[in-house]
């Protein structure tokens, strides 16, 4: 819990300053190839959380493994350094994602299906969150979850639309064993 906060804090700290000097999309997206690398590479995530790794060696690995990032970020690394809190990064590259979106007036939908969103689909549930907001932009994240067996799971904010083909067989299953 405290780690999220102090996450949310960095990230509000760079988005402030990113907003300030007309940079906060270039570093949405570093933060974007972050949150994807460390979410993703279990070895990445080992590097940032061990104890036995210096802060400043984990500072050069990530410098390498993105060379091409915003200055900004390098800036971010250097204050995570000092501060003994390298180990949130991957936190705090997705707080300021959240942020980000937030401050352009993105809606991100998270959509479940069994299968991929065909460009029909993607329509459909574009406009069906397009009634639910008043987002400027909305932007769709697909997640393929076979076990749904079919249909989809619409989020949008803290609204959540149960259409799949497994939540509706539990609903018979509890409905048979009540009676």
């Amino acid at each position: 819990m405290a780690g999220t906060r102090a996450a949310i804090r960095y990230a509000k700290a760079v988005l402030d300053l990113a907003q300030t000097q007309n940079t906060a999309q270039a570093v949405n997206e570093d933060m974007m190839l972050v949150a994807k690398a460390v979410s993703e590479n279990k070895d990445l995530r080992e590097v940032l959380q061990s104890a036995m790794i210096k802060a400043n060696d984990k500072k050069d690995v990530l410098l390498k493994v993105f060379p091409n990032a915003n200055p900004m970020f390098s800036g971010l690394l250097d204050i995570l350094v000092k501060n003994k809190r390298v180990n949130i990064l991957g936190d705090v590259a997705t707080k300021y994602i959240e942020l980000f979106e937030k401050s352009q007036n993105i809606e991100v939908a998270h959509v479940t299906s069994a299968v991929e969103l065909t460009d029909d689909l993607k329509k459909k549930v574009l406009a069906k969150v397009k009634e639910l907001t008043s987002a400027d932009k909305i932007e769709i994240k697909n997640t393929v979850d076979a076990s749904i067996i079919g249909g989809f799971i619409l989020r949008v904010g803290d609204v959540q639309y149960n259409a799949s083909i497994s939540n509706q067989l539990n609903t018979l299953k509890r409905e048979f064993t009540l009676n």
